[in-house]
């Protein structure tokens, strides 16, 4: 299991809820249910105002999917600047 995804949270959805995030994720041509819930997730926040780092008009590989970006390494990305020495 991915450490940065440690977390799991179980959700029971109605038979239409489900028929929803389905019709999303293949619409939009996601990898995973999960994947779907995370930018559907993602969306609301945003909708919400709580600011996400990821973009959700870019696209994105499916293990980069989620509410809070990071980076590669799995921490958050540097601010531009900062230069190693």
């Amino acid at each position: 299991m991915n450490d940065l995804r440690a977390e799991r949270l179980q959700v029971m959805l109605s038979p239409e809820e489900l028929a929803a995030v389905d019709d999303f994720r293949f619409k939009h041509r996601m990898p995973t249910r999960a994947a779907a819930v995370r930018e559907l997730l993602k969306f609301g926040l945003a909708a919400a105002g709580i600011e996400t780092s990821i973009d959700p008009s870019v696209g994105v590989k499916s293990s980069e999917f989620g509410v809070f970006g990071r980076g590669p390494e799995g921490h958050a990305p540097k601010p531009e600047g900062d230069a190693e020495d």
